[in-house]
Order: C-alpha cells, then sequence, then structure tokens
C-alpha cells in the first residue's frame, strides 16, 4: 500500500493568462500556465518522480498569500516574493533555480552569466536545461535569462509569455 501525499491547487487569471498553482504542505512548488484540465498530465508525470501516490487537492486558504504576491507584482507594486517553498529537483537543479531569484526586476541574465554566478562557468548548457524546468516561473523568474546575444530564448510559457513578463518589468531586450 503506498503512502497519499496531496498537492493543493489553485488556479488565478493575470495578465499573462490563466496560472495554476500548486502547493505541499511545506509550501508553493510549482506555477504552470492553464488551468488543471490543460496541466494535469504533465504536472502529474512531475509529480509520480517525487511523491509514491498524489491526489490533487482545491483549496483556497493555502493560496491567499501567493495570489496576493502576484497580484501586486502584476499592477506593479512587488518586484519580489516572500513565501514558503519547496522545490522538487536535482542538487543542481535548486542552485539554478535559486540564482535565478537574484537577478533583479527590470534586468535579464544570459545563461552564461547564471554559470558564472554559481561558479560552473562550464555548464552553459546544463543551465538552460535546468532553466527550462524551473516549475516555479514568474516568482523565480526564468522569463529574465536571454542568450548570449541579448535575443529572447526558451520558454516553457511561450516566447509570447515571456515577452509579455520583461515588458511589464520595463526590461530593455534587444527584441521587445
Amino acid at each position: 500500500m503506498s503512502k497519499r501525499s496531496f498537492l493543493y491547487y489553485n488556479e488565478m487569471e493575470s495578465p499573462v493568462g490563466l496560472l495554476t498553482l500548486f502547493a505541499t504542505d511545506k509550501g508553493l512548488c510549482r506555477i504552470d500556465y492553464g488551468s488543471l484540465r490543460d496541466v494535469e498530465s504533465k504536472v502529474s508525470s512531475w509529480a509520480r518522480k517525487y511523491f509514491l501516490c498524489v491526489e490533487f487537492v482545491h483549496d483556497d486558504e493555502k493560496f491567499q498569500d501567493v495570489k496576493q504576491q502576484l497580484q501586486e507584482y502584476f499592477a506593479d507594486q512587488r518586484d519580489d516574493f516572500e513565501l514558503q517553498f519547496d522545490f522538487y529537483g536535482t542538487h543542481f537543479q535548486k542552485r539554478v533555480w535559486n540564482s535565478l531569484r537574484d537577478i533583479p526586476y527590470g534586468e535579464t541574465r544570459s545563461y552564461k552569466d547564471i554559470a558564472l554566478t554559481i561558479q560552473a562557468p562550464r555548464a552553459v548548457r546544463a543551465i538552460g536545461g535546468a532553466v527550462n524546468k524551473n516549475p516555479i516561473s514568474i516568482i523565480f523568474p526564468c522569463h529574465r535569462v536571454i542568450g548570449s546575444n541579448g535575443a529572447l530564448v526558451g520558454y516553457a510559457g511561450g516566447l509570447d509569455k515571456k515577452k509579455q513578463l520583461l515588458s511589464h518589468e520595463h526590461a530593455s531586450v534587444a527584441s521587445l
């Protein structure tokens, strides 16, 4: 018999579309673009890597702070987030994801910059892979990572959303 884990979720509208938020009892663990119905298969596959048996549970109260802070971000009233997180990934991925929070609001960094920041200068491709797997986009701002030539490259939510987020932050990027 497997131990059941609960993965709490809630949805919210945002200027970049519908977001589905996921959390464990320890904190926020994912933000996905689209409804639960849109992302349930992908999130279930992800969850099977880390939990024995997952049950999705809708919860309003658990996400009040997350929603409030995201609304403040989109209203230009917040540029950093103060929340509890529960990350699931490799040690390397977590180092990369945590480094994303050091990129100031309205600024961008290249994958090479991230590699230098985490003292892994030859791991640029691996950095790209880790950024691509970032489970808490917007809050861990992978949209602020661009190509070394200044081009907008790769974003799990789509380049249109990356462009919207950078434009919202008034980031100067050549291809905006």
